[in-house]
């Protein structure tokens, strides 16, 4: 249904209004580090505030430290951090702070130095008084006063300040010409009232005779002045300090009241300071060193710099006000124009609404007369569903009995092979005994009874595998020596040792008792399996080494066995994995995975343990078992509590034993599985395809379901006249299935009629072919709707790089990948999500479920988490609220680095570079 075209407009509106909304002016941030909070340098920061009001686009970020110089070099690390566009400091102390400033410098932040240098010339400017020439002017300023002769104290400010240093060098520079003026101690205060009090009364204990304080601030001096007061002994002394400040209690208002004789003006400079970095900023020409200069204050001049001083107060108060009023006009004017442009889209959006309401109820009507026409023709259809199903009820009512016959007769079939290979090996055994035979024939009798005792062993590990699974399989405990049973065990294997050329060593710990209680039995199958798998791994003239021990672990005894082999090691993804059923490392070798996880479940039913360990091109498997010498204890339940959720589908054992042989499929080439009845057509097919595909066939609809299940064949061919469950049921059944719904079915039939041919194609099925049937034709439909499912997936696969949805899959494949998603997104930050938990979430097996979604997707469930993970992580990035390892770990992966190396594989952009685009973007 098309949107009415005023809904279009209400759209172009609101993109209009939200761009408007976003419009902003470009903001430059500038951070400053005051070393210290004292009035001459709030009067700075007022100064500079004031300044910058006039340009809206400078963010002025203050920061004060208290003379704290590490928390200085931590305030000036978060603003690199941030960032900032131009950074002003006062350093508390030069040679700390250099470092720091050095790396603000070279991060390519411009740095603007305030009243104190750092060691370093990495700095783009530096204004200030000349601390200097203030100096100087002192020294002559007390020499006059004194005329050449007198003793002085001099109060400075903090060691290691630059301001301190220079102030001192240059009222040096000048007494030490008259040596008759007494430079009788100095001392060091760190610019504070209270510690320049301290120094004063140390001087006065020491000294009795002092004509003059120089103090390097004003409140030092005036601390100096409270101390001699106390002792009445001002009156004597003459004070003189530097800054001049105005207001209550500054500098000049102590020159006023007579406590101080003179002050030299330190100019705060606020104003200047933000005019230079903003030359600076907007890359203007500007001075590196630019001076601010003093004047003396004293009773001649000090009413008169007080007053014009409160008059440049009152005037900057004025401008404060006016900027309150400014900005709150200014949040009015924004507010008033969000409203109306928010008004505005209600308005557009309330109009678009009432079209599209309109459209709707008319739609509305022409809809409920198609459905009223459609549920007539439901209820004839259901009327006529309803006699079919009475029909069909008679009918297999009828059938039951027959099949519950037939059932019951291939059940007790199944059950009774024993029987004939207890008839063959009987007869083999007698005749193996007859001297008369010659050597020829006794090879082929033993060949043939040895693989009677195979198919023996399998129909027992077969029986016993579903006992375990059921938790009904017994322990037999024995008392058994365990270092002669595994020699004996040796012994069967030396044969094909000594054929493959192998280096085997049995090694056992001398003078140990190794005579425990265990199942004889089920010991034998758990070496016979581990040994059989160390031969299949080990090439020609490789190593195979066995070691027996008792060991102890938690004050228990066990006895501890390891077979290692040499040749390809085992990655660390296979190891996770080698015990699960049906995982194989090399898909290439014989059997299908179930061995290994048979021999964990008997370890553990012994309360035992079992491990891998693979390096160096070495395979250790490592038993552990308890030693355990009183039955009692050896009777006791098992404390291993088997867990794992099993397949709903027979499985067929190979515990990998040495003479167990299957056939090896091309994994290249494409699966088809052919369920027919009639044993000569699956022969015939058989022999079609198997030069082109791996071909599985199965007797009937029954195992046709579950050798689909179980295999996940690329394609099926299918016979419709079938007993008990027939081609149509079995396409029924496969395609509401999420294992196999998406696996194409070509219908083999003798039926022509039209109406037949509907019936099948409404179950699912894919095509239909009728007998008899042209083998070339039934080459090309099976080749061409693998192909057509080939491409479907390589779209599939396209839409998940790209993002782009369309509609590839069938709605039952469709819902499947969505909750795939959905247990993926819920469990986003578990970094041990793995394939097996995600079968259990969807109910499928770990094999179905690698194999559905590869058939899909044309990725493997690991893979397809790691691209929805990926996925996931761009989103995040793109909220620029959080850092790459933030991310890495919200997202599952369990270390920055490799999400990294992911993230760059996929997308073929960094993390970090992303993040910094995001971040520029916003």
């Amino acid at each position: 249904m098309n949107l009415p075209g005023n809904l279009h407009i209400f759209f172009l509106l609101t993109v209009f209004f939200l761009s408007a909304c976003s419009q902003k002016s470009h903001q430059l941030t500038i951070g400053v580090s005051q070393c210290s909070s004292d009035e001459w340098r709030n009067k700075m920061n007022v100064e500079m505030k004031q300044e910058a009001l006039l340009n809206p686009n400078i963010e002025l970020i203050i920061k004060t430290v208290d003379d704290d110089t590490q928390q200085q070099i931590r305030d000036i690390e978060v603003f690199i951090e941030q960032k900032i566009d131009l950074l002003i400091v006062a350093p508390n102390e030069a040679a700390p702070l250099t470092p720091i400033i050095e790396k603000a410098f070279d991060n390519g932040i411009p740095v603007l130095l305030v009243d104190r240098k750092i060691l370093s010339d990495k700095y783009s400017s530096f204004i200030a008084a000349d601390n200097f020439q203030i100096g100087r002017e002192v020294g002559n300023y007390i020499v006059n006063i004194l005329n050449g002769r007198g003793n002085i104290v001099e109060i400075k400010g903090l060691e290691g300040s630059t301001s301190a240093l220079e102030r001192d060098s240059g009222f040096k520079s000048v007494i030490n010409k008259y040596p008759e003026i007494d430079l009788v101690i100095e001392e060091d205060a760190a610019w504070l009232k209270e510690e320049a009090a301290k120094k004063m009364k140390e001087v006065l204990s020491q000294y009795k005779r002092i004509d003059l304080v120089f103090a390097h601030n004003d409140r030092m001096a005036l601390g100096a002045y409270e101390v001699a007061k106390e002792k009445d002994l001002a009156h004597k002394i003459i004070f003189i300090g530097i800054d001049a400040l105005s207001g209550k209690d500054e500098g000049v208002e102590q020159i006023l009241k007579n406590k101080l004789k003179a002050s030299f003006v330190y100019p705060t400079g606020g104003d200047k300071i933000i005019q230079l970095a903003w030359n600076i900023l907007n890359g203007t020409s500007y001075q590196k060193n630019n001076t601010l200069y003093t004047a003396l204050i004293d009773q001649t001049n000090a009413q008169i710099f007080k007053l014009q001083s409160d008059e440049i107060i009152n005037r900057q108060k004025k401008i404060q006000a006016l900027n309150d009023k400014i900005v709150k006009f200014s949040s009015q004017y924004s507010l008033q124009r969000y409203l109306l442009l928010s008004i505005s889209a209600i308005v557009v959006l309330l109009i678009g609404l009432f079209v599209f309401l309109i459209h709707a109820y008319r739609s509305k009507n022409r809809l409920n007369i198609k459905l009223e026409e459609k549920k007539n023709a439901i209820e004839e259809q259901k009327n006529t569903v309803e006699l079919q199903r009475d029909h069909l009820m008679l009918l297999s009512s009828q059938l039951e009995e027959a099949t519950n016959a037939k059932l019951l007769f291939f059940t007790n079939i199944s059950h009774e092979f024993r029987t004939p290979l207890t008839l063959i090996s009987g007869p083999i055994e007698t005749l193996l005994e007859d001297p008369k035979i010659d050597k020829d024939q006794y090879r082929l009798l033993n060949l043939a009874g040895r693989n009677v005792n195979v198919l023996l062993n399998l129909v027992d590990q077969i029986i016993d595998f579903r006992k375990l699974e059921n938790d009904k399989l017994p322990l037999h405990l024995s008392n058994n020596d365990l270092r002669n049973q595994l020699k004996a065990c040796n012994e069967v294997f030396s044969e094909l040792i000594d054929k493959r050329q192998l280096d085997f060593d049995f090694q056992v710990a001398e003078r140990k008792d190794y005579t425990s209680i265990y199942d004889l039995d089920k010991m034998e199958r758990i070496y016979f399996n581990l040994l059989s798998n160390a031969l299949k791994y080990t090439p020609v003239k490789g190593t195979i080494v066995v070691k027996l021990q008792k060991i102890d672990y938690n004050n228990q005894p066990f006895i501890n066995i390891q077979i290692s082999n040499s040749g390809t090691s085992i990655s660390i993804d296979n190891i996770q994995h080698i015990f699960d059923r049906f995982y194989q490392v090399d898909s290439s070798m014989h059997g299908s995975g179930i061995g290994l996880a048979f021999v964990r479940d008997l370890v553990e039913l012994h309360n035992g343990t079992i491990k891998v360990e693979s390096q160096n091109e070495i395979t250790t498997f490592i038993v552990n078992i308890p030693f355990v010498t009183d039955l009692d204890k050896a009777k006791q339940p098992s404390s291993v509590i088997n867990d794992r959720i099993l397949d709903p589908i027979d499985f067929i054992s190979d515990l990998d034993i040495l003479d167990d042989i299957e056939s090896e499929e091309d994994l290249n080439q494409s699966t088809v599985l052919v369920v027919d009845d009639n044993p000569d057509i699956r022969i015939y097919i058989k022999s079609i395809l198997r030069n082109k595909y791996n071909v599985l066939d199965a007797e009937d609809g029954k195992e046709g379901i579950v050798m689909a299940a179980k295999h996940i064949p690329d394609i099926i061919v299918c016979d419709v006249m079938m007993p008990e469950i027939d081609g149509l049921d079995l396409c029924k059944k496969l395609k509401s299935e999420f294992s196999t719904c998406h696996i194409p079915i070509v219908l083999l039939t003798a039926r022509t009629l039209d109406e037949q041919r509907i019936v099948g194609f409404e179950t699912g099925a894919d095509d239909y072919i009728s007998k008899p049937f042209n083998s070339k034709l039934l080459e090309v439909r099976i080749r061409k709707l693998i192909e057509n499912r080939n491409k479907l997936r390589e779209v599939y696969a396209k839409q998940l790089l790209t993002g782009v949805e369309k509609s590839t899959l069938n709605i039952q494949d469709k819902r499947f990948l969505e909750k795939f998603h959905q247990i993926v997104e819920d469990h986003i930050a578990d970094p041990e999500l793995n394939v097996e938990n995600l079968g259990k979430s969807i109910g499928l097996s770990r094999v179905q479920l690698y194999r559905k979604i590869k058939a899909i997707t044309n990725y493997s469930p690991n893979e397809l988490v790691k691209i929805i993970r990926l996925k996931k992580a761009y989103s995040l990035f793109s909220t620029g609220e959080k850092t790459v390892s933030e991310v890495a770990y919200d997202t599952g992966f369990t270390s920055p680095s490799y999400f990294a190396k992911c993230f760059k594989e996929f997308y073929n952009e960094s993390p970090s570079s992303m993040l910094k685009r995001m971040e520029c973007v916003g």
